[in-house]
Formats: structure tokens, C-alpha cells, sequence
């Protein structure tokens, strides 16, 4: 058991949340991510979550596993082609994870999805979150625009609007 760990996220909490996005933050995270799927057909998720509570972390819950959940509690994985991105930010670990459905998947695989999310995380660490999630959402973009080029698809099948878990 980490006890570092388990203090780090006993400690973080939404008053963080708030400090690290504020509303104005959240809504230039939003606009990034409309922009972002303009030149696509690809779907993009943010969601970013404080901490976990306490029962996770004895069970030792990753982050990556509980992106995965998050995944499929968002519906990430509800489009017509497959086409939907999460990236997950857990706070108190700053740790992103990224997980795409299988259609975008198969198009980029782990390497690329990895090196977007350790240089998000870099910038976390530098406490510069807005400027790390938006280089994100661009590098994301740039697969999805690889992957699914823009063809007037389905539109836009999920909520551009960042969630705060």
C-alpha cells in the first residue's frame, strides 16, 4: 500500500479542482476541443477528477483503470465509427491517461497516445494545467485529423464541454 499516495489524494480535494480550472479555463478547454473536432470526424472527451476516494485507492485503482471506467460512464465509446478519445486527468496523481475507441485505436496505437500524455504532464507538474490540456486537445486533434479526416460525418456525438468528476 502507497500511503504517500492515499495522503496525496485524502489531501487533494474540489477546492484544487477549481484552482487548477476555473470557469474561464474550462470554457477555453471547450472551445479548444469544438475547434479541435472542426477539422475532423474524430469525438474528443476531457474529463478531469480531484482525487480518488478512499475505497478505490485500497483496492489500488490506477489511474488507466479508472480512465477506463470513466470511458464508459461518459459514453465515449457510443459514436458511429468508433471515433471517441477520453483524456483523463487524475489530479492528485497528475497522471493523464488517454483511451480511444477501437476504430481510432487501431489508427494510432500506444506510442503516440503515450508521448501526448507525458508532455501534458510535464506541464502539470509545472502547475501550467490550461496550457497542458490545450496542447492535448491539439495533439489528439492531429491524430483524430490523421485518422478520420474531416467528411461531414455524424456531427458532433459527444459534449465538447469538459467533466469534472
Amino acid at each position: 500500500m502507497d500511503n504517500r499516495r492515499i495522503l496525496r489524494h485524502l489531501m487533494t480535494g474540489a477546492w484544487q479542482l477549481r484552482r487548477a480550472f476555473p470557469p474561464e479555463s474550462l470554457r477555453r478547454i471547450e472551445a479548444a476541443i469544438h475547434a479541435a473536432e472542426s477539422r475532423h470526424d474524430g469525438q474528443i472527451r476531457f474529463a478531469v477528477e480531484a482525487s480518488l476516494e478512499l475505497p478505490a485507492l485500497l483496492r489500488r485503482l490506477s489511474a488507466r483503470e479508472r480512465a477506463l471506467e470513466v470511458f464508459s460512464q461518459l459514453r465515449v465509446w457510443d459514436t458511429e465509427h468508433n471515433n471517441g478519445v477520453l483524456i483523463y486527468l487524475l489530479l492528485a496523481d497528475r497522471d493523464v491517461e488517454i483511451v480511444a475507441d477501437r476504430g481510432v485505436h487501431r489508427q494510432v496505437g500506444n506510442v503516440r497516445w503515450e508521448a501526448i500524455c507525458r508532455r501534458m504532464e510535464e506541464a502539470f507538474r509545472q502547475h501550467r494545467f490550461e496550457p497542458g490540456v490545450l496542447a492535448g486537445i491539439e495533439a489528439v486533434g492531429e491524430e483524430l485529423a490523421r485518422a478520420y479526416p474531416k467528411t461531414g460525418g455524424p456531427g458532433n456525438e459527444l459534449a465538447d464541454a469538459p467533466v469534472l468528476l
